[in-house]
């Protein structure tokens, strides 16, 4: 790195810094601010932030003071969390962690898809009474599962379960009936259509004002009775009421949910309790290296920046994503 910046990283301190971000000190002048008031102070002059935490709650108050800054790099895949209308109609171009994750989630997924076919939760709630009550399970070869989503999470996510000998179909902005993942990709306006087809449906969506709840009544009744539900996406896709409606009133088989519309869970929630549901504490992506991944991240791409190069995972602001 020749050329040297002011890279503010939001959401830590000099004390738990990013494991591995001492590596651009020497290029760079690092700065860091997990306050209000310390990041107010710290944009003046700075050129890149680096959101480790990526909230607009702890942005948006002081963004009056970053004239200055040209790039912000997201922690995370999802940006719903950073955008607010102050940094979506501004000329700072923000970048996300899209392929960090990948893997990791295609895992989790299958990690849930199999709890459900093979009973695990029964199976560890009977071990916890010691009772020994043997039982046939299901098979996931031949299952057909329905990938809501069809960027890189969803792409691997569909590869996984191709492993495992399952059709897989996805749902896209746009059809096409050929892909190299996907048997068949539907567009957002056969959306219900293809849920009626699924055993199992996996919710990949970005939270945006499009993807807003679409998971809902219409949703839920498209789907087959005894299909299962799974979100790894974001918890703003899903209509939470009627979810839980569904579950209750049998018109879905069980749900896996790793995000929710308010996080942590309340300890009121239903979801909580129900025999037929998983919760998970928004963890399908928290892999032992992650964080250093991110970091890996970020410096590739403060190298882009500092040379004048295009850089990595560039948000469309304006649709909260990547483009493919």
């Amino acid at each position: 790195m020749n050329a040297s910046a002011r890279v503010v990283v939001m959401g830590a301190t000099l004390e738990r810094p990013p494991p591995g971000i001492g590596v651009i000190a020497d290029a760079v002048e690092l700065v860091f601010a997990d306050t209000e008031d310390s990041l107010g102070e710290a944009l003046e002059g700075s050129d890149v932030i680096l959101a480790w935490k990526p909230r607009s709650g702890l942005l948006e108050p002081v963004w009056q003071r970053a004239g200055a800054v040209k790039w912000i790099q997201s922690a995370s895949a999802g940006v719903d969390r950073l955008l607010f209308p102050g940094l979506i109609d501004s000329h700072v171009v923000v970048t996300n962690a899209r392929g960090v994750f990948d893997q990791a989630i295609a895992e989790y997924v299958l990690t849930l898809l199999l709890s459900f076919a093979k009973g695990m939760p029964g199976v560890w709630e009977r071990q916890g009474r010691a009772e020994w009550t043997p039982r046939d399970t299901e098979g996931l070869a031949g299952k057909q599962v329905l990938v809501v989503g069809v960027g890189p999470i969803g792409r691997a996510i569909g590869v996984a379960c191709q492993g495992l000998g399952m059709t897989v179909r996805g749902v896209g902005t746009t059809s096409r009936r050929r892909d190299d993942v996907f048997r068949v990709v539907y567009g957002a306006d056969e959306f219900l259509d293809a849920l009626s087809w699924a055993d199992y449906v996996v919710d990949v969506l970005p939270g945006t004002p499009q993807t807003r709840r679409v998971f809902g009544e219409k949703a839920f009744g498209a789907m087959r009775p005894a299909a299962r539900f799974v979100n790894v996406g974001r918890g703003s896709t899903v209509d939470e009421p009627a979810l839980v409606r569904a579950l209750q009133e049998g018109r879905i088989g069980g749900a896996a949910l790793d995000v929710f519309e308010e996080e942590p869970l309340p300890k009121d929630s239903p979801l909580w309790t129900m025999p037929n549901v998983i919760v998970s504490p928004h963890m399908a992506g928290d892999f032992a290296g992650w964080r250093e991944a991110l970091v890996e991240l970020f410096v590739e791409n403060l190298q882009r920046y500092l040379t004048g190069r295009p850089l990595k995972n560039v948000v469309d602001k304006e649709r909260g994503y990547v483009p493919s």
